[in-house]
């Protein structure tokens, strides 16, 4: 099959007050100077190391690693975005990137303007953009709002209509970074329909997603970096299972000891409790659990959002949920200080394995997103079922009631 991607042996490396690559990207430079600053004894930092693989047309390779590990990186040189330091890429034909989607949109404009300004920009002639323009409304989900100015749009709408204009592109390739952030579960549902649509035309897509239960569904081989050189590349069952095993610590209990001392805010601490607020270990089918997380906030933010999802051992997401979507709690974070926050989640977890997130964002960006506990759910003492042999989403307390009739 011929190959629609071959990268070999690229590296990146940003050095200290580097001014000359004008490649780079603003953001890419201020993360570099960021990461600098915890390296003081070197003059610089590599990105990427030696990385190599190809990918066949119509392949949709997914991509996961932590945050640092060189994922955007890796995308961005494929998307002629930055320049290798070492290596090279060829990439056979026109190349369509959703990385920072919405970046040229202008808030003075409507929905209607933005559309033709933002597709041209991306590369989309004015007879594509008329023939799909319906199409990019009706995928937003924004027609009401069509010639309203965008900076009246909630956060959820401006993204939508970004990624809606970015998935009708028509190029041979598409890197796709974290669209998945965007917008609610059925939206992300339609992202992804339409991610597998574009590999079933033949197109091929390499998506990159914190998600692990969409990068399963989704693909069929996943490439794990770690620490800007790939540590596994295969079907994507192994490497998701050997990147939770390796990743995400065992227990009830986890410290997040490795975020950026320059954050605006952190996770500091996630573990189970029961309703008094004591450890949980282990987890019995029926217990009730809360979710307790220590935030920290170190500057003022605007609208500072928490979120946890728990997704069973099939990559399955069983929970996801947000303190905004309590409005009386909004912005309750904001300001600086050490937070205690619980999330009550209700007894309705089958036996079984699961795995924790975190989320931690604001208007200006996600600062905080991972899997951070792998927990199991022990059968109660009595129960018949063996652990994973009687497969449901959940299993509330219920009560059989038999009246006879003799």
């Amino acid at each position: 099959m011929t190959a629609a991607i071959q990268a070999y042996g690229l590296s990146k490396r940003y050095r200290l007050g580097q001014t000359r690559d004008l490649s780079t990207t603003l953001a890419e430079a201020v993360s570099a100077w960021r990461l600098r600053r915890r390296h003081t004894d070197d003059m610089s930092l590599w990105a990427l190391r030696d990385v190599t693989f190809e990918v066949s047309e119509g392949e949709i390779l997914g991509i996961v690693g932590r945050n640092g590990a060189g994922k955007s990186t890796l995308l961005k040189i494929l998307a002629r975005i930055t320049d290798p330091t070492v290596g090279h890429a060829r990439v056979r034909g026109r190349v369509g990137a959703l990385l920072e989607i919405g970046t040229a949109f202008h808030p003075q404009l409507t929905g209607r303007e933005n559309v033709w300004i933002n597709g041209a920009l991306l590369g989309m002639a004015r007879e594509d953009i008329r023939r799909h323009f319906d199409e990019i409304v009706e995928f937003a989900g924004v027609g009401r709002f069509l010639d309203t100015p965008i900076k009246r749009y909630s956060s959820g709408m401006y993204l939508r209509l970004a990624f809606a204009i970015a998935a009708f592109l028509e190029p041979d390739v598409i890197v796709v970074d974290e669209v998945l952030a965007v917008g609610d579960a059925e939206f992300q549902k339609r992202c992804l329909g339409r991610m597998s649509a574009l590999g079933n035309e033949g197109r091929t897509v390499l998506f990159v997603s914190h998600d692990l239960g969409a990068i399963g569904h989704l693909c069929d081989r996943v490439m794990w970096l770690d620490g800007g050189s790939i540590r596994q590349d295969g079907p994507a069952g192994d490497v998701v299972h050997e990147y939770l095993a390796h990743t995400v610590a065992v227990g009830t209990a986890a410290d997040l000891a490795d975020q950026p001392p320059e954050a605006a805010a952190v996770v500091k601490r996630v573990a189970l409790t029961d309703g008094a607020g004591g450890a949980v270990d282990p987890v019995t089918r029926g217990d009730p659990i809360n979710v307790w997380l220590q935030t920290e906030t170190r500057e003022r933010l605007q609208s500072l959002e928490v979120a946890v999802w728990i997704t069973d051992d099939e990559g399955l997401r069983i929970l996801d949920e947000g303190l905004l979507d309590t409005p009386s709690l909004a912005g309750a974070l904001d300001d600086p200080g050490t937070y205690d926050v619980v999330l009550e989640v209700p007894p309705v977890l089958p036996a079984g394995g699961y795995v924790l997130g975190v989320w931690l964002g604001s208007e200006a960006g996600v600062i905080v997103e991972r899997e951070v506990l792998r927990f199991t759910v022990l059968p109660r003492v009595g129960d018949r079922e063996e652990m994973g042999r009687r497969r449901r989403l959940a299993s509330p307390a219920v009560r059989w009631i038999v009246t006879g009739r003799g």
